[in-house]
């Protein structure tokens, strides 16, 4: 018999896949996403509250003493008052921007409540300060009041853009 050539068989490749960098890869993304999606919740200031409060000059249970609302209006123009307006501890007043104005005020407002905090036994909680802008003020007020916000160290603030009826009233009247 003749010698016939072999035939050559091509050698067999191994079909395994190296999956480790798939594995980092998808690690990566869900890290990625779950970060992403805690970030993009809305975050809420809790404001500090009392579960023993029941005097009328409360809003929840905050303390109507600890409140003080700050409403810009048109031409540098600010009011501001203690407390609720339906409960005021002082009749609302007209201020100006600057040290001796709305700075001074918020000072005066920020020892008078910690005083008063600190005689009933709760020292950490201050004064909270409610800002209005309405929709005649301009911007440069609203950062100008936030530079303040800074300047006094006050913890506890808040940007509302809703206005009651009596704070309405009192923007048209002053």
């Amino acid at each position: 018999m003749q010698n016939l050539p072999k035939k050559v068989r091509s050698k067999k490749l191994s079909t395994r896949v190296d999956l480790t960098a798939m594995v980092s890869v998808s690690f990566l993304l869900i890290i990625f996403f779950m970060v992403t999606i805690e970030l993009a919740k809305p975050k809420v200031l809790e404001y500090g509250m009392y579960s023993d409060c029941d005097d009328c000059g409360s809003v929840g249970c905050i303390k109507g003493n600890r409140l003080y609302t700050i409403l810009l209006d048109d031409y540098d123009k600010i009011i501001t008052y203690s407390g609720l307006l339906s409960y005021p501890l002082e009749n609302p007043k007209k201020i100006k921007f600057g040290k001796n104005g709305i700075r001074k005020e918020i000072f005066l407002k920020k020892r008078e409540v910690n005083e008063y905090m600190t005689s009933v036994g709760k020292p950490k909680s201050g004064v909270i300060i409610i800002i209005k802008p309405s929709k005649k003020s301009n911007y440069g007020n609203l950062v100008d009041i936030l530079d303040e916000m800074k300047i006094a160290n006050i913890a506890s603030y808040s940007i509302q853009n809703e206005f009651t009826p009596e704070e309405t009233k009192l923007l048209a009247s002053k």
